[in-house]
This record gives structure tokens, C-alpha cells and sequence, in this order.
């Protein structure tokens, strides 16, 4: 029987032996410890997040998010470990140690890992979570009056999510070891040196993955759409770019290896012979690096540009300062909406500007090809794919708003149609556009003119998909369809109160400083939440604070998920290099041997690392390139229209993750270069 206390020895020395591995491992475990940490204990500071509220739902998404991400990273660069520790345990095995014995000495470098890994982390989290705080208060606008507090939960939840990650890592370690007998724990390092074969099938599959994944990105038009077909792509991207890493860059390699005039260099004859004989290791790591910095640049890129943006978003949302909407009153009361508007206006030292009244009736309608009319449903109801918005406005408003004297007959209208840049299907709005006749639901109108601009559209804040504006004679065509359509639908009786009767809108802008602004907005808001049950303000300086919340959540969470992101890309490119060190050491010095000098050495492993080392980022550069398009469409969905800014923001991520990319480079090829030279190890 062995001491128990040799164990300790033996997983010390271990540790101390393998320390180039075991020290990035555990500063690994503890950041990710650390950031699942800070984010669960802002997501239970209810002072700062309300139960419910955007920037909780997206907390408890990211923490969700950073756990999954933390399961798959951890038993990632722990098959790096493993590998390396194989032969080590193979020795011990043949010298005497049983199973059963190196089980208890790997039980205890886990727990030393472990509990490094968890109080380490923890410890961090707290003196780093005050900081992290401050920062999410100045991005949210805030201020620093929200008191900071530590969970218990969090901690307590964090030690039993991370501690039952490291057991189920030390439970696979074991399941490894029992597998293996000793010959091939002794060979465990140096695994999958046959030449793999050129799948061409995997490659084919591949590039038409690929393909499918940019063909949905370039050819989606229609921002609704491109919420769900986004992850369509994604998906195909994924497997096309695992594939083609796998099985494309072995084709590569081998059409390298038969360019005689390239391959038989001596910088080029090692790096490519040798990169060939384990590409297929190597192609899931730089696949793995290539999702990976591809999720940071399109994270950091839309998050940065929607905050960086976020007056022309709140612009974009409100064409003007304010609007003013309320459901079935009366024209006195109107009048009364209008007085307190003045007089709070007068008050708090601010005056109104482009003043624009107007009536209507929101419909949701689909073009039915067969019989050629539009099917009219409630608003909102976008279950059909193809649905737009319809919005009915009654003549004397249109005149008025556009200064003319317009007359229309009983069954004659004026069309306009809305896309905002934001383009539905070609099909849908050519089959309208230019027809002489349109069809709403079995009633048929004379189009007697189709309109080139609406006042109205432009004021109509809460449009924000394609449609249409039909102008009619009178408002009793509008309340006819309004009683039809609502009085009928499945639509919650609270909806059905609002948009089943004609809805009155007053948008202005406001001239006076953005303090003077808010207050006027806040006060007109308060007295009419107190006078009508069914009246409602929108304006950008009420909206303010909620868009801050919004898009500072999405910035704080994009920035705070692409360092982790990173975090994990440098770890697997520093163990694929550290581990490609080791195999390459053995066959390097053998060349050193038969007269290769060190300078050759060196220009080899640059050639070798250059290879394979940038194929990540140029691919991960050329999947967001493909993807600008249908991200623009997404970004349009919450209101930034903005694409040169976008495409700004985009640059410059590109350019700072490129930077840090080299400086990661430089790195952890120096440390490739001092494996492959060392002789005494």
C-alpha cells in the first residue's frame, strides 16, 4: 500500500512539472469563474435590475450564456492537458502505480485546481465586481446612486456550477485513464500521425454550407425576416466552416505539398509535411478560433454601433420630438389635449414646432394572390409572413396636412406606400404598386392617384415594418372596417378597446434646452395619464433613459461576453501551440541534427505558423463581410439605419481584434520557437 500522503507529493510535483499547461488552465477557469460570477450578482442587484425589465432578461440570457460556454471551454482545454499527461501517466503505470492509484492523485490535483480555480475566481469577481458595476452605470447613464451589493446566492450558486464542472472534467479524466492500457497512455501524446486521407465529400459539403449561409445573407431583404434566417445562416456557417477546415485545408495542404516549386523549400518542406500529418487535430482548433472570433467581431461590432448610434436610433424611432396618440375621443377632447400641450409648453420655457395632427386606423393585411385583395386583419397581427401594415386616413386630415383640396368619391382612394429602407418582398408591393384598382377585403376602390410622399407617414412613429396608407373619403368607411375587423378577431379585450376605434395622433417638435425638454414631456405626460384612460406620449427624451437601459445592456453584455470570447481564443491558440511544440520538438531536432541551423528552424516554424495561424481571422473577416448585409437588417429592427457608421464600427473592431490577434501571435510563437529549440527537457 502506498502512503496517502505521497499522492499530495506526486500532484504538486505534477502541477510544478506541468506548470506551462496547469497555470493558463487554472487562470482560465478562475476568469471564467470570475465573469459568471460578476454577471450573476448584477442580475440579483434588484436596485440596479428590475424583475422583468429588458436589461434582467438580457443579464439572465448572458448568464446562461457564459455557464454553457464555460461547460464546452473547460473540457476543451482540458483534452489539451490530458493528451499531454497521457504518457507521464503511462510511465507512472509501467513503474508501478496502479489505476486505482493514479485515480487518487488525479482526484487531488483536481481538487487543487479546483478549489484555486473557484476562490481564486470568486475572490476576483469581488474586488473586480465594484469596477465592472461603475462602468455598467456609466454606460446605462445611471449615475452612481444605485448601491453595490454581493450575493450570497452568487457565490453559492457559482461554487456549485463551477464545482460540478471541474468534478464531471475530473470524472471524464478518469473514464480516460481506465479506457487506456499503459501502451497506449504511453502513445497518447502522439496520436493521429497517419496521413488523413482529402475528403472531398466533407469539403463539398462545406462550400455549399458556406454558400447557403452568405446566399441567406445577401439575398434577405426584409428585416423581419432576417431575425429568423440569421440563425439559419449561422448554423450553415458553422458546419461549412468545421468542414472545410477538417477536410478543405488537408486538400490545400496536399495541392501545397504537389507545387514542387513550394514545397521543396526548406521553410516550406517541414511546416507543410508536418502540418498534413496532424490537420486533422489542428483543423478543429483553428476552426474552433475562426467561430470564436468571428462571434467577438459581430458581437462587439453591432453592440458598439447600436450604442455609438444611439441618437440617430432614437431619431430614426422618433422623426419627431414627440407624438401624441389616443383612441376614440371626442373632438373637445382633442382640444383639451392641445391646451395642455400649450400651456406646459409656455411653462417650462420651451416652444412647439412642426405641429401635425391627424386621424387613422391600423390594419394588418395580406395580399391574397388568388383573389387579388388584401385580407385585413387587426393590427400587430404578424403571424402570416407575408403581413403589412395598412393604415386608413380619412380625407379632410390629408388636406390638411398637405395643404391641398383634394375630392374623392364613395369608392376612391389615394395610395401611399412605406418601407422606411426597410424593403418586403418585391412580389407583395409590385402586385399593388400602380394598379388602378385595389381590393380591401371584398370592397373594391378606384387608386386615383399613388402618392410620392405623406406628411403623415413621416409622423407615424409607431410603423415600423412595410405598408401602406390608403386615403378615404371619410372617417365612417374607417369605423365600418374598424367594427367588422376587431369585433371579430381573437385580440385581447384591452387591444381591442385601443385599435378597434379611430385613433388621434399629435406630433411636434420642441424647441429649448433637452432639460426644458424632458420636463415639458414629463409634465404633459403626467396630466394625461390623469385626464384620459386611453391617451399616450412617445418622445425621445421620455424614451431616453429606457433606450440607454436597451442598448447600454446590449454594449455592456457584447463587450463583456467578446473578452471571454477572446479569452477563450487565446487559450486554445496558446495550447494548440504548445501542444503542436511538443510534437513538432522531436522532428525539429532531428533536422537540427542533420545540419539544419537554427535560423532555418526559425523561418520553418514562421512558415508553419504563418500558414495556418492568420486562416482563422481572414475567414472570420470574410464571414462578417458576408454577413454585413443581413446585420444591417437586424440593426434596422431596433431602429439604426445608419450603415456607413455601422460599417465604421465594423472597420475598427476588425482592426483592434486584428492588433490583439498579432500580439497573441508574437506570443505564443516565441513559445512554439523555445519548445522546438529546448534540448535539455
Amino acid at each position: 500500500m502506498m502512503n496517502s500522503k505521497i499522492y499530495g507529493k506526486l500532484a504538486v510535483t505534477n502541477l510544478k512539472n506541468n506548470r506551462k499547461s496547469y497555470i493558463p488552465y487554472i487562470l482560465a477557469s478562475a476568469f471564467s469563474v470570475m465573469m459568471y460570477f460578476i454577471m450573476d450578482n448584477l442580475y440579483r442587484n434588484r436596485s440596479l435590475v428590475e424583475k422583468g425589465s429588458p436589461l434582467a432578461i438580457m443579464l439572465s440570457y448572458a448568464d446562461a450564456v457564459l455557464l454553457i460556454f464555460s461547460i464546452i471551454f473547460l473540457f476543451y482545454i482540458n483534452s489539451f492537458l490530458i493528451k499531454r499527461r497521457k504518457k507521464e501517466l503511462g510511465i507512472y503505470n509501467i513503474l508501478g502505480m496502479g489505476k486505482g492509484h493514479l485515480g487518487k492523485m488525479l482526484f487531488l490535483e483536481s481538487v487543487i485546481t479546483t478549489v484555486a480555480s473557484i476562490i481564486g475566481g470568486i475572490l476576483a469577481g469581488i474586488l473586480l465586481g465594484k469596477l465592472v458595476y461603475l462602468i455598467l452605470l456609466k454606460i446605462l447613464h445611471m449615475g452612481g446612486k444605485i448601491e453595490y451589493r454581493i450575493s450570497l446566492a452568487s457565490i453559492g450558486m457559482t461554487t456549485i456550477f463551477f464545482g460540478a464542472i471541474f468534478i464531471l472534467i475530473f470524472l471524464y479524466n478518469l473514464l480516460q485513464m481506465k479506457l487506456s492500457n499503459p501502451i497506449e497512455l504511453l502513445r497518447g501524446g502522439n496520436t493521429g500521425e497517419r496521413e488523413p486521407k482529402t475528403k472531398w465529400i466533407m469539403t463539398i459539403i462545406g462550400i455549399l454550407c458556406l454558400a447557403g449561409g452568405y446566399s441567406i445573407a445577401l439575398i434577405t431583404k426584409e428585416p423581419m425576416a432576417a431575425l429568423g434566417k440569421f440563425f439559419i445562416a449561422v448554423i450553415l456557417v458553422i458546419i461549412g466552416t468545421y468542414a472545410l477546415f477538417m477536410a478543405g485545408s488537408i486538400a490545400f495542404l496536399k495541392m501545397l505539398r504537389n507545387k514542387k516549386s513550394y514545397y521543396y523549400k526548406t521553410r516550406h518542406f517541414t511546416a507543410v509535411s508536418g502540418m498534413i500529418y496532424r490537420m486533422k487535430q489542428n483543423a478543429v482548433g483553428l476552426a474552433n478560433i475562426c467561430i470564436l472570433s468571428t462571434m467577438v467581431l459581430v458581437m462587439v461590432s453591432m453592440t458598439v454601433s447600436l450604442y455609438g448610434g444611439l441618437n440617430d436610433v432614437i431619431v430614426t424611432r422618433f422623426p419627431y420630438e414627440a407624438q401624441i396618440t389616443s383612441s376614440g375621443i371626442n373632438q373637445k377632447e382633442e382640444g383639451q389635449i392641445e391646451e395642455i400641450i400649450k400651456n406646459t409648453t409656455r411653462k417650462n420655457h420651451t416652444v412647439t414646432t412642426s405641429q401635425i395632427r391627424f386621424h387613422v386606423g391600423r390594419f394588418t393585411t395580406v395580399y391574397n394572390n388568388k383573389t387579388k385583395q388584401l385580407d385585413m386583419m387587426a393590427a400587430g397581427d404578424y403571424s402570416n409572413s407575408n403581413a403589412v401594415d395598412l393604415v386608413m386616413i380619412p380625407l379632410s386630415d390629408y388636406n390638411q396636412t398637405e395643404g391641398k383640396n383634394v375630392k374623392l368619391k364613395e369608392n376612391e382612394v389615394l395610395l401611399y406606400h412605406r418601407n422606411h429602407k426597410r424593403t418586403h418582398k418585391k412580389s407583395d408591393t409590385e402586385a399593388l404598386k400602380n394598379k388602378k384598382v385595389i381590393q380591401l377585403n371584398s370592397i373594391s376602390y378606384k387608386v386615383v392617384d399613388e402618392l410620392d410622399r405623406l406628411a403623415i407617414a413621416k409622423a407615424d412613429t409607431t410603423s415600423f415594418i412595410d405598408g401602406w396608407y390608403v386615403v378615404v373619403k371619410d372617417s365612417s368607411i374607417i369605423t365600418s372596417y374598424l367594427k367588422d375587423i376587431y369585433e371579430n378577431s381573437n385580440i385581447y379585450d384591452e387591444l381591442k378597446e385601443y385599435y378597434g376605434k379611430i385613433q388621434y395622433s399629435y406630433s411636434f417638435n420642441l424647441n429649448g434646452s433637452r432639460a426644458n425638454r424632458a420636463k415639458t414631456e414629463k409634465s404633459i405626460q403626467k396630466q394625461l395619464q390623469k385626464k384620459f384612460a386611453n391617451c399616450s406620449i412617445e418622445s425621445r427624451e421620455l424614451s431616453r433613459e429606457s433606450f440607454y437601459e436597451l442598448y447600454g445592456g446590449f454594449l455592456f453584455i457584447g463587450i463583456f461576453l467578446g473578452i471571454i470570447f477572446l479569452m477563450a481564443t487565446t487559450l486554445i491558440i496558446y495550447y494548440k501551440q504548445i501542444s503542436e511544440g511538443y510534437d513538432d520538438r522531436e522532428r525539429y531536432q532531428i533536422m537540427q541534427k542533420v545540419g539544419m541551423s537554427k535560423k532555418e528552424v526559425r523561418h520553418s516554424i514562421r512558415s508553419q505558423v504563418l500558414l495556418v495561424f492568420f486562416l482563422p481571422l481572414i475567414m472570420a473577416v470574410i464571414h462578417l463581410a458576408f454577413a454585413f448585409k443581413i446585420i444591417t437588417k437586424l440593426l434596422s429592427v431596433l431602429n439604426l439605419t445608419n450603415i456607413s457608421l455601422f460599417f465604421m464600427y465594423t472597420v475598427g473592431t476588425v482592426a483592434v481584434f486584428a492588433v490583439i490577434y498579432a500580439i497573441i501571435y508574437s506570443i505564443t510563437a516565441k513559445e512554439y520557437y523555445k519548445i522546438i529549440i529546448c534540448r535539455g527537457e
